[in-house]
């Protein structure tokens, strides 16, 4: 497996053992130097140098880091005998132009003797894989350095650098779709902010189950509220940056706190010295949907062993249209003669564009302490059209009333209008921390990080319709902000224990995190009520009512964690893990959850695993506090009311049963087989269960009454008199989901070139076991059926000289739909759909190549959303995969 040095070239790490001890990430497993004249029995047949040193580091209980790309073609004599550890290493790379760099009785360095002294690496960041099958280095899922796939307790995936490049997108959680088959991203056009900021969900999870960090730091979720789920947006993170993307696929709260239910995603950013770069063009086959994308990336080794890297990328992305005229729009146009656009309304993906920037830097400052930081920002724009308002049907606008004589909507829009919802988004993270004690038994490392997402909302070519001829046509809808500010100190002790295999590690930890949710408001022509109301016409900025002074607010909550992670290698092939955590949070109070993990090595070959944890997800500042609504004027009263989504913790929601929120909960139980070769084939196939309870959902809608409204206001609640209808999130039902992955790669030469190839298939089921409120047939539909169960990847890549060929496919089982349609549901089910992407690159000199290439090769399309049709929407909204047909492309990269 390999590691990348700052400053030097590639190179690969064999661990000792199968035993996998825990530390933090970024610390270098505990060094109690072993005496040099200590024997050990090593029996190594001559073979390959690479492979001899496998057998070795296993057979002597070091790990060792080597050049990978330099001893390709070297082989080992044979090795039998008992003999001190360095010995035997001097015999094996005698004449190979290989010095022994460091060795402090764990770890062993190796390089060429023309290479300058290097320290082992910090945290094995930026790792790529080798033709040691199964040997890529990770480090999510566990705190010990160096620990890989194949050793790892948990089901880990690892997509490396050219893995991330290998998609036309600039979107990170898209790029994940096409390589994760149990991560699914929907586009959703046309939803009120999805379009922009989309669900990522992994195993059919909610989207904020999932933990996002970087470079093993937690990193800081959207502002955007999407339905009952607040999750990380992915696609902030410049995908150009990133060395490589760890998916820890087990339940992990008892070690990195809420929202790892489903998994977690670590994104490493790339740290390696040198300048790169980037630009692509693609389009999609229908000619639509122009993509400009360009990226630089500069990397400089500073003394001492330091880095900093900065990379920056921007991307200007064209809509897409895959509609057909309304039928209404049809009628209307037969029937007045007037000409309207065709389509009247865009279905497909949004104009976007985005710029964004990624930094990494660190140095040590001592002979066993290092300074660190790295952090990204983004900003971006995007437009998108909703729903066409029909002059002859839309009423509620275009009915002339005396509050405006002389005053017509037709005049303005004449035929009709598709208003126009646009997002302007800025997001930054930023980590910082000093680390240190990795050369000793005791390392350690506090940091500090603070990310912020903030997302401002527009509508163009609309109306307040209340307002008559003093609206404007563009509104200012207000603005989301999230904000997280964490603090961390993390330990690790390393203890021999003469009775175990190899030494006991002991890791452990404290954590405070402050979330802050503020809501500002827009125009108050976008959430006003006019005099208008009183003769029925639509209050607020049509199509999308802006954020009223009712809903602005700060809102914060605080929470702080300790934890406790054992490893213990209880023989040379069996392995044990135990963790637990306890965290308070100021809106609810604690929680605790634990972790058992255990690991058994049948050959060194073939390892059996197993884990059972607890879990949570912890509602938020905005799940607990904000509010969604609507206002009108009552025509009959004349007196304003809000209908809408209320927080939990009001009184007028308390009223119909609303209580404060509390934690989504889980238990997750995991068995599975890990295997490898020295062919180059390894493998894993994981079974799994989630039971998930008290989940987040919204309630029924409730009316208040002229009874109830008296009967609050008797009791003081005054604001009783403005809501006519509310709606307010529970904690509602429980879910259990069943599934098995299965994950395979082989990396070897065939014929005169090398085969790489990965396959991924992962089966999900989700069922509703119960739920407090009684739920819709279409709520339990969602759930169980509105994504696909099976779901498949699979890519070939074959190299022969400056030419490498790439082919993958990807699968997505049936999966049901429905209208959502307020008078009545309707369900459609979609079959099964693959789709085949193809590329070619050509080396046309060291450092600078080109690639052209298609997505969905064969331009396939699902089947068409028939009880859609009526809207000019062609397929389903809520499709799991891309709907805008095939895109082909062409990108250069450069690196010197």
């Amino acid at each position: 497996m390999s590691v990348r040095f700052s400053g030097t070239p590639r190179f690969a790490v064999l661990l000792a053992t199968s035993a996998a001890c825990i530390a933090p990430a970024f610390i270098a497993p505990a060094a109690m130097a072993a005496p040099a004249a200590t024997g050990h029995s090593f029996a190594i047949p001559a073979q390959p140098l690479s492979s001899a040193l496998t057998q070795f580091a296993r057979q002597a209980s070091v790990q060792i880091f080597y050049p990978t790309a330099g001893i390709t073609a070297l082989r080992a004599p044979a090795l039998n005998g008992r003999m001190s550890r360095q010995e035997a290493l001097s015999r094996l790379i005698s004449g190979t132009g290989l010095s022994i760099k460091k060795d402090n009785g764990r770890t062993v360095v190796l390089g060429f003797k023309d290479q300058q002294d290097e320290s082992e690496p910090r945290g094995a960041r930026s790792a790529a894989p080798t033709d040691e099958a199964g040997n890529d280095i990770i480090v999510t899922g566990t705190r010990a350095q160096a620990q890989t796939v194949f050793t790892a307790l948990s089901p880990v995936d690892t997509l490396s650098e050219q893995q991330v490049k290998s998609t036309v997108t600039a979107r990170l959680d898209e790029k994940l779709t096409q390589l994760v088959p149990a991560f699914i991203v929907q586009k959703l056009p046309a939803s009120d902010g999805p379009e922009f900021i989309r669900p990522a969900s992994l195993n059919n999870l909610s989207p904020d189950m999932t933990l996002v960090m970087v470079n093993g730091k937690r990193f800081h979720r959207s502002s955007f509220l999407n339905g009952s789920a607040q999750a990380t947006d992915l696609a902030q993170i410049p995908s150009f940056a990133i060395g490589h993307v760890e998916v820890l696929r087990d339940g992990a709260s008892a070690q990195y706190g809420s929202d790892a239910i489903a998994g977690v995603i670590n994104v490493i950013l790339d740290t390696k010295p040198g300048f790169s770069a980037y630009a692509q063009g693609s389009q999609y086959y229908r000619g639509d949907g122009e993509q400009f994308q360009v990226g630089g990336r500069a990397g400089f080794a500073l003394p001492g062993g330091g880095h900093v890297v900065l990379t920056g990328e921007y991307a200007d992305a064209s809509a897409t249209s895959r509609s057909r005229q309304r039928a209404d729009a049809i009628a209307f146009e037969n029937a007045t003669g007037i000409e309207v656009t065709d389509p009247v309304q865009r279905w497909g993906n949004p104009e976007l564009k985005t710029l964004k920037f990624a930094l990494d830097a660190a140095q040590p400052i001592g002979d066993d302490i290092e300074v660190y930081g790295f952090g990204t920002f983004g900003k971006g724009k995007g437009w998108s059209d909703i729903n066409w308002r029909n002059p002859s049907t839309t009423t509620s606008v275009y009915n002339q009333t005396a509050a405006f004589p002389g005053f017509n909507v037709n005049d303005i829009y004449p035929a009709g209008f598709s208003p126009s919802e646009g997002v302007r988004y800025t997001d930054f993270q930023a980590s910082t921390g000093i680390r240190g004690g990795k050369s000793g038994n005791f390392a350690w490392d506090l940091s500090a990080s603070l990310g912020q997402n903030a997302s401002a909302f527009y509508l163009n070519n609309s109306i307040n319709a209340s307002l008559g001829p003093d609206s404007p046509l563009d509104f200012y809808l207000g603005r989301n902000i999230q904000r997280e500010f964490n603090l961390n100190a993390d330990g690790v002790y390393t203890l021999d224990v003469p009775a175990f295999a190899k030494p006991v590690t002991i890791a452990f930890g404290a954590e405070r995190r402050v979330e802050t949710y503020k809501i500002r408001q827009g125009d108050e022509a976008s959430y006003a009520v006019g005099p208008g109301a009183n003769y029925g016409l639509a209050a607020g900025s049509n199509g999308f009512p802006g954020f009223s002074d009712l809903q602005a607010g700060s809102w914060s909550q605080t929470s702080y964690a300790g934890y406790l992670d054992v490893t213990v290698p209880v023989t040379d092939a069996w392995s044990i893990e135990g963790a637990i955590r306890d965290e308070h949070y100021s809106s609810f109070g604690n929680n605790f959850n634990y972790k058992f993990s255990t690991r058994y090595e049948l050959t060194p070959a073939l390892a059996v695993r197993g884990s059972y944890s607890t879990g949570f997800k912890a509602p938020t500042p905005a799940q607990l506090n904000s509010t969604s609504t609507s206002q009108g004027l009552d025509t009959t009263t004349l007196l304003l009311y809000t209908t809408g989504r209320l927080s939990p913790l009001n009184a007028v929601a308390q009223y119909f049963g609303a209580t404060a929120l509390k934690p989504e909960t889980s238990k997750t139980a995991t068995a599975g087989f890990v295997w490898r070769t020295g062919f180059g084939l390894s493998g894993s196939v994981d079974a799994y269960q989630i039971k998930v309870d008290d989940r987040f959902s919204t309630s029924p809608s409730y009316v208040l009454t002229d009874a109830i409204k008296a009967n609050l206001i008797a009791q003081g609640i005054s604001q009783a008199a403005d809501y006519r209808t509310i709606t307010f999130f529970t904690n509602d039902y429980d879910t259990r989901t069943r599934g098995v992955d299965f994950v395979v790669s082989y990396k070897h030469p065939v014929g005169p070139g090398t085969l790489d190839a990965t396959g991924s298939y992962s089966y999900t089921q989700t069922k509703v076991t119960s739920s407090q409120i009684a739920q819709s047939d279409t709520t339990r539909t969602k759930y169980e059926q509105g994504l696909p169960e099976h779901n498949a990847v699979a890519t070939i890549n074959y190299t022969l000289g400056p030419v490498s060929l790439m082919a993958r496919m990807r699968y997505y089982g049936p999966w049901t739909d429905s209208s959502g349609n307020a008078s009545g549901d309707i369900f459609q089910r979609f079959g099964s759909m693959a789709f085949f992407d193809a590329g070619v690159t050509y080396q046309m000199r060291p450092g600078l190549s080109l690639r052209v290439g298609a997505e969905n090769v064969f331009n396939k399309y699902p089947d068409e959303a028939t009880f859609q049709a009526s809207r000019g929407l062609v397929y389903s909204r809520n499709a799991p995969y891309d709907t805008s047909g095939g895109n082909y492309y062409v990108r250069v990269d450069a690196s010197f």
